[in-house]
This record gives structure tokens, C-alpha cells and sequence, in this order.
């Protein structure tokens, strides 16, 4: 591939990553969705710790020059992080508890999707900081 990308590639790379992104989101929501049931936000949960723990491996991988920013970025981190993590169901699932009067469950679903995202992607640099070397 040559060093400089066109726009329309780079585009057509977060096209692509979109529609893998949204659609593995969808899959392993319903599988989710099946395994624990309506009751709390699990779904969005689970695809939220995915999509960090991938995003730091993907920062990592990047910084260690293993993976090229411009292509790799566009592809996985923009395209595929963008369209299969959910901040914004994460949002109104906590408004919607919040709405229902369920303030343990917002509470407890805003608490364990900011500490074990962050988490997630730290996992992510500390494996590629420790192994890539």
C-alpha cells in the first residue's frame, strides 16, 4: 500500500470497520440479551468493556509502530470501535433506570461501565507494553 492514502480509501476503511463494528454489537447483544435477560444493561456493558479492552490494544499496537495510525486507526478505531461501542445506549439505558426510579441500577451500571472500561483499556496497553517488546 502505498504511504499516502486517499480520502476515499480511508473513508471506505471506516465503512467497512462501521458495518463489521455494528454488526458484531448486534450479534453479541442478543447473545447477551438471551444469556441475562432484560433486567439490567448487560448488553451494553459487555460490548463497552470489548470495545476498551480493543481500543487500548489498538492505541498500543499503534504506538509500538506495530500497526500503521492511518490505515489501522481508520479501520478498527473509528470504523469498528465507532459503530460497536455503545456510549450512547450506555447513556440512555442510565437515563432510562434513572427515569424508572431505579437509582441502584443506574448507579451500578454508570459505576461498572466507567471503572471496568477504563480498566479494559488499560488491560489493553499493559498487555502490548508488556508483550510487543
Amino acid at each position: 500500500m502505498s504511504n499516502v492514502i486517499s480520502n476515499y480509501t480511508l473513508y471506505a476503511f471506516v465503512a467497512l470497520g462501521g458495518a463489521c463494528g455494528a454488526s458484531l454489537r448486534f450479534y453479541i447483544s442478543q447473545l447477551v440479551l438471551n444469556w441475562l435477560g432484560k433486567g439490567f444493561p448487560f448488553a451494553t456493558l459487555m460490548v463497552n468493556i470489548i470495545g476498551s479492552f480493543v481500543m487500548g490494544l489498538l492505541y498500543q499496537l499503534i504506538e509500538h509502530e506495530i500497526l500503521t495510525i492511518s490505515v489501522h486507526r481508520t479501520l478498527i478505531g473509528i470504523g469498528f470501535l465507532g459503530a460497536f461501542t455503545t456510549f450512547s445506549t450506555f447513556s440512555l439505558d442510565s437515563l432510562l433506570l434513572l427515569q424508572q426510579g431505579d437509582v441502584l441500577k443506574a448507579a451500578i451500571n454508570i459505576l461498572l461501565n466507567v471503572s471496568l472500561c477504563i480498566g479494559a483499556a488499560g488491560l489493553g496497553i499493559y498487555l502490548v507494553s508488556t508483550f510487543a517488546k
